[in-house]
């Protein structure tokens, strides 16, 4: 019974802070309409969408790429130490510097990717994949060899076909687009 007193007192002494007066006639309409006009130009200053961003995301894409195949081999070279790493400082050096002129050059092959290369890129990338399943077969013949003078040598020869591979279509795209531009200025003069 308390309670009620409490809430009508409450009610009591709120009275005359209430909002009781009515809006005038047609504020509805008009709220509606200054509504409409404010969606109006939201929308009309709202910017073209361009696709500028395009090459920007293509880029972004080979990088991430990159990094990602940098980041498996370094994980791989890590994970298993029977690798050039483990045999000496000097071999350690020597594989650091491969896998980092790979993964140049891996980046270098992503960013030249367009219509025309795309064969020609996808294909590469399977070669590199089998020369870095070959790469762990030589792991782990270096393992069981116990650092065989010639298991080393292969796996040198190994990150060097890689580059010789990389660096071949490279140049192949380059011609492409030299040939390709050689022919849109003979369409032009013709």
């Amino acid at each position: 019974m308390k309670e009620k007193d409490n809430i009508k007192k409450l009610f009591y002494d709120l009275e005359r802070n209430f909002d009781v007066d009515r809006p005038n006639k047609g504020h509805e309409r008009r709220f509606l309409e200054k509504l409409k006009q404010q969606n109006k130009t939201v929308i009309k200053s709202a910017p073209k969408e361009n696709n500028y961003w395009k090459p920007f995301l293509a880029v972004a894409a080979s990088v991430l790429l990159c990094f990602s195949v940098f980041t498996i081999m370094q994980q791989q070279q890590d994970n298993t130490r029977t690798d050039l790493a483990s045999v000496s400082p000097e071999l350690s050096q020597t594989q650091s510097f491969f896998i980092t002129a790979i993964a140049q050059e891996v980046t270098s092959l992503e960013a030249q990717r367009s219509p025309e290369t795309e064969e020609m890129v996808n294909n590469t990338m399977k070669a590199l994949k089998v020369l870095e399943n070959e790469y762990q077969s030589l792991k782990i013949d270096l393992n069981e060899s116990g650092n065989d003078k010639r298991v080393i040598y292969a796996m040198i020869a190994n990150f060097q076909n890689r580059i010789d591979i990389l660096q071949t279509v490279l140049e192949h795209i380059e011609d492409v687009k030299n040939f390709k531009l050689y022919q849109n200025e003979n369409n032009n003069t013709i």
